[in-house]
């Protein structure tokens, strides 16, 4: 046959063979069309999945060949917090501080992730952690569900359904683990595994009726009863939503599940893993070494902060459980994702308390390290970010190495001088604080004018009658809580921008600033495996960029899960 003759069968061929899914990391990848909508009102779980598949792949996310992909999250984690935190633990160690590097701070490639909701200016967690999960923005308040619904609306959820990078790396045949700090039902952790119109549903205590005729199941069951294997990892806290009502609690006899349907999830979980491990201690966890699945709740609630962790000897640290969960995973024949949860920063500047948000910082800072020793950055990819940011403020003028939970010595203004600076008052100020939350001066129904101590349950406030005199105050003690302008029984969120950091393969990707649910998008470009299974449901481009909403039923997952 002529060679002309082979070309034009050649090309026959090729114009009748489906699109090549395959992508190379030298092989150019074309730019994915956006359709221009009104905003927000045309915005949709599919535009933003597609908006997003678009922004990382015009990064290169494409380019990775990551075999593992883990995922840190600060929970409200704000730039200050940040900033903050490496002063301090440079100050723990004697230095002045302000050199310090976080762990993640020594990642070579960095981003900014613009946080809102899709109804919230500033977001929450359930919200803003969907989005990194799944690819697609969505409202506050919602775990693993796209926006078309109302908070708290049960109906058509298989429909609005959104599928978790946890859940399409178990069907891509991939390991998973779960770390959180907080309980394991809670938003951060949920939004790997769980669909629910409502964060607040994580026992079935919490449903209404209307809720349960509807269909709708708590995330404690959902995580027990989720389709496929589940995690091969678990760690975190929140035994009551597992335990029924009126069991005693294997660590707090005070404490009894909560439980309405009288049924025992642990068990449940047990009878579904028989060669798995439940634990809820260190040294169930250390006799466990070498099992899988394995189920660890430590805390009938929250873990502790790690303030207060010492009092709880048996409670592991977040290195520690991040350690323990790489090991069950790093041998996986496909490689592995995991979610690392630095979760109670976020309750720390809630209460208004700098210092116990910034020792979980240093806390997380510790983990990450931790991930580092155990991981090659040619095959894992490793991000770290956080869900929000908080309203925690660094002002005044300290002088290089002041402590940084101290009292601001240097100046009120740009010339240095010596001493404590004063306000325009004549008293005494500290460099960090809160812009709202329980650190008001006045009076409130629990503590009285002047400063406030942790923990501080802020009702019934009065107004404050001028400033406090901070002079004889120990400003640096763990309980004390910060001033803040406004009074709320809750700090709040703040608006502003995260940090991204990264390493390892497609981590180049992470550059500029972004929108918070391209996250996901960078991993699974950057993850081969990833992005070949959701081209396997032709979700892709010709170019093997996967743009098109998946939905978890194909995938074996969620409401009305089709199980291959």
């Amino acid at each position: 046959m002529h060679k002309l003759s082979l070309l034009c069968v050649a090309a026959l061929l090729a114009a009748c063979a489906p699109p090549q899914r395959a992508h190379r990391a030298d092989a150019p990848v074309a730019p994915v069309a956006v359709p221009g909508i009104d905003r927000p009102d045309g915005e949709t779980a599919a535009w933003w999945f597609r908006s997003g598949a678009a922004a990382a792949a015009e990064r290169g996310a494409m380019a990775g060949r990551a075999r593992n992909v883990i995922l840190f999250v600060g929970d409200g984690m704000s730039l200050t917090t940040v900033a903050a935190a490496r002063i301090l633990a440079g100050q723990r160690d004697g230095a002045p501080g302000e050199e310090r590097l976080l762990s993640w701070e020594a990642f070579p490639h960095t981003a900014l992730a613009r946080t809102y909701n899709t109804d919230m200016q500033t977001p929450d967690s359930a919200g803003t952690m969907t989005a990194m999960a799944t690819g697609a923005k969505t409202r506050a308040g919602v775990i693993g569900v796209g926006q078309a619904r109302a908070r708290a609306d049960c109906s058509e959820l298989a429909g609005n359904a959104l599928l978790s990078i946890r859940d399409l790396a178990e069907s891509a045949g991939m390991a998973t683990g779960i770390v959180t700090t907080t309980r394991i039902t809670h938003a951060t952790p949920a939004a790997t595994y769980g669909h629910s119109p409502d964060r607040n549903w994580e026992g079935d205590v919490h449903l209404p009726q209307d809720a349960i005729d509807a269909g709708c199941t708590d995330l404690a069951r959902q995580l027990v009863e989720m389709p496929g294997r589940g995690p091969d990892v678990v760690f975190g806290g929140g035994r009551r939503y597992f335990m029924p009502a009126g069991q005693r609690d294997p660590e707090r006899d005070d404490r009894v599940g909560l439980r309405l349907d009288g049924r025992d999830l642990i068990a449940d979980w047990q009878a579904r893993h028989p060669d798995g491990a439940y634990v809820w201690n260190r040294a169930q966890l250390q006799a466990a070494r070498g099992r899988t699945p394995v189920l660890g709740l430590f805390e009938y609630d929250h873990l502790h902060f790690e303030h207060d962790r010492a009092n709880d000897p048996g409670e592991p640290s977040l290195a520690e459980l991040t350690t323990e969960a790489i090991a069950r995973l790093r041998d996986a024949d496909r490689g592995y994702f995991l979610l690392v949860e630095g979760g109670r920063i976020d309750h720390a500047h809630h209460y208004g308390n700098a210092h116990r948000a910034l020792t979980d910082t240093i806390a997380l800072a510790d983990a990450v390290q931790a991930a580092v020793d155990a991981t090659d950055d040619a095959d894992t990819l490793i991000l770290v970010t956080a869900d929000h940011a908080h309203t925690l403020t660094f002002a005044g003028y300290p002088a290089r190495g002041n402590p940084i939970l101290g009292k601001v010595r240097g100046s009120s203004g740009e010339d240095a001088t010596t001493g404590y600076a004063r306000d325009a008052l004549g008293l005494p100020y500290t460099t960090l604080g809160y812009a709202n939350g329980p650190g008001y001066a006045g009076a409130s129904g629990s503590q009285p004018e002047g400063p406030k101590t942790y923990f501080h349950v802020g009702s019934a406030y009065q107004s404050a009658r001028g400033r406090p005199d901070l002079g004889d105050v120990d400003t640096t003690h763990p309980d004390y809580l910060q001033e803040s302008i406004l009074p709320l029984a809750s700090e709040t969120h703040g608006g502003d921008d995260v940090g991204v950091w990264a390493r390892g393969p497609g981590a180049h990707a992470v550059r500029g600033n972004v929108e918070q649910h391209v996250l996901f998008h960078f991993m699974v470009q950057a993850t081969p495996r990833l992005r070949e299974r959701l081209c396997a449901r032709d979700l892709c481009t010709a170019d093997g960029v996967p743009v098109e909403l998946p939905d978890p039923a194909d995938f074996g997952f969620g409401p009305g899960a089709r199980v291959e």
